[in-house]
C-alpha cells in the first residue's frame, strides 16, 4: 500500500476484511492465548497475547505505513511506548539531550528513571542548533530526542537539521510526533530513526483509549523494543488497538478541522489585550512559523496563552470555558482547556522545563469554531481583572 495515498492508508493498512465471514471491519481478538497445532505449531506466529496479537498486529501495521516506517509497536500508554525504546537502546553511562521545553513525563522518565540507574540527561534549547551542537558529546550521546511542535509552548524544531547533528554525533535521533500526527508531519522522512506517539491523543482521536506506539525502520532497534516490550509486558490490549485504529481511520480529516478552528482561535487571541502571548505555528509572528510551514502540512489544534493578568488571570480563565472542559491530555474530538504549571507539567516545577505560570494550554477540538471562540470571549468577561 505504499503506492496509495495517506487517507487510503488509513482506512485500508491492516485492515483486511474477515476471510471467514467477510465481515469488513476486522474482529476483535479477545483473547488470552492461542490453540497451538502440536509443541510449536503456532498459527500465524500467535500463540500469547502478550508476545502478539492480531488486533494490535493490524494496528501496528497502519501506523508504520501512516508514519512511512517499516516497523510500529503497539503500547498500552505513551510513556510505556518511551519507557521500552529507551531500555532498548540505552546503557548505565550513556547520554541523552533533551528539549527544554518537552513533555513533563518524558522528563520525568530520564530523570527520575533512567538518571539512577546512571543515564545523564541535558536539556537544551532545540532552537538553537549551536547550542544542540555543543550539547551532543560524540561517543557518549546516545539520544537525542526531539519534540516538535513541543508542549505546551508549542516550539517548532527543524527535524532534517537536528538529525544530522544527531548523525554526526553517532546518536539516534528520536521525534515525538504526537502533537502534528503522520497527518500534517512525517519526521521518518525528514532523517528521523524513531517516531514516538502517544496514541491516546490525536490518532485515538476520541478520548476513550489510551496507548502509546513506537516506528522505526531499523530492524535492530525494532527487535531491542520488541524484546523490551515481550519481556517488560506494557502491549495494548485488543480493544485499545481496535478503538485505535477506528480512531485512526478519520484522522486527515480530524486533524484539517482541529487545524483550521486553532488557527482561528489563535487569530482571534492576538487582537486581545488579555492575552501577552499566542503560540501557535501557524501564525507568522511565530519564531519557527517558517520551519513549521515547509515540515508540516498544517499546524496541528494545540494553542497555548500566556495571561496578562500573570498566574491568577490564567488560573481564572482555565476554569472559566464552558465549552473548552477543564481536563489533563488532549487530541480528541472535544476542545479541552488546561492549566500546565499544576496540571501536565507539575512533575517539573522548579526545574529549567517549569512552565511560566500565566500560561494556559487548548487542545482545540473539531466543534463549530465559532462556538468556541464565543466560550472564549465569555471566559475572559467573567474573569475579574
Amino acid at each position: 500500500m505504499s503506492e496509495q495515498h495517506f487517507n487510503t492508508r488509513a482506512i485500508h493498512a491492516g485492515q483486511r476484511f474477515d476471510p471467514t465471514t467477510g465481515s469488513i471491519i476486522p474482529p476483535i481478538f479477545q483473547t488470552s492465548t492461542f490453540v497451538q497445532d502440536g509443541i510449536g505449531g503456532l498459527r500465524g506466529g500467535y500463540e500469547y497475547a502478550r508476545s502478539g496479537n492480531p488486533t494490535r498486529t493490524a494496528l501496528e501495521e497502519q501506523i508504520a505505513s501512516l508514519e512511512g516506517g517499516a516497523h510500529a509497536l503497539s503500547f498500552a500508554s505513551g510513556l510505556a511506548a518511551e519507557d521500552a525504546l529507551l531500555r532498548g537502546i540505552l546503557k548505565p553511562g550513556d547520554h541523552v539531550v533533551l528539549g527544554n521545553d518537552a513533555y513533563g513525563g518524558t522528563f520525568r522518565l530520564l530523570t527520575r528513571i533512567f538518571g539512577p540507574w546512571g543515564v545523564e540527561t541535558t536539556t537544551v534549547e532545540m532552537g538553537d542548533p549551536q547550542k544542540v551542537r555543543d550539547a551532543l558529546r560524540p561517543g557518549k550521546t546516545k539520544v537525542l530526542w526531539v519534540e516538535t511542535p513541543s508542549n505546551p509552548l508549542l516550539k517548532i524544531t527543524d527535524i532534517a537539521l537536528l538529525d544530522e547533528l544527531a548523525h554526526e554525533a553517532g546518536a539516534i535521533a528520536v521525534v515525538d510526533n504526537t502533537f502534528a500526527s503522520p497527518a500534517l508531519q512525517q519526521p521518518l522522512a525528514l532523517g528521523a530513526d524513531v517516531v514516538v506517539h502517544s496514541t491516546t491523543k490525536y490518532l485515538g482521536g476520541h478520548s476513550d483509549v489510551l496507548g502509546g506506539a513506537i516506528v522505526v525502520n531499523d530492524d535492530a532497534i525494532r527487535e531491542a523494543v520488541a524484546f523490551q516490550q515481550f519481556a517488560g509486558g506494557a502491549v495494548s490490549g485488543p480493544l485499545d488497538a481496535w478503538l485505535t485504529t477506528r480512531g485512526i481511520k478519520t484522522l486527515a480529516l480530524r486533524m484539517q478541522r482541529h487545524s483550521e478552528n486553532a488557527h482561528a482561535v489563535a487569530e482571534w487571541a492576538t487582537t486581545r489585550p488579555e492575552f501577552e502571548t499566542v503560540y501557535y505555528p501557524g501564525l507568522e509572528s511565530h519564531p519557527g512559523h517558517d520551519i513549521a510551514a515547509r515540515q508540516m502540512t498544517g499546524f496541528g489544534g494545540m494553542v497555548s496563552f500566556a495571561l496578562a493578568g500573570g498566574a491568577k488571570a490564567a488560573r481564572a480563565f482555565a476554569e472559566s470555558t464552558v465549552l473548552f472542559q477543564l481536563a489533563e491530555s488532549l487530541g480528541g474530538v472535544e476542545s479541552l482547556i488546561g492549566y500546565p504549571a499544576e496540571m501536565t507539567h507539575a512533575s517539573v516545577r522548579g526545574t529549567e522545563l517549569a512552565v511560566p505560570e500565566n500560561v494556559v494550554r487548548l487542545s482545540v477540538g473539531i466543534e463549530d469554531g465559532g462556538d468556541l471562540i464565543a466560550d472564549l470571549e465569555e471566559a475572559l468577561a467573567r474573569i475579574a481583572w
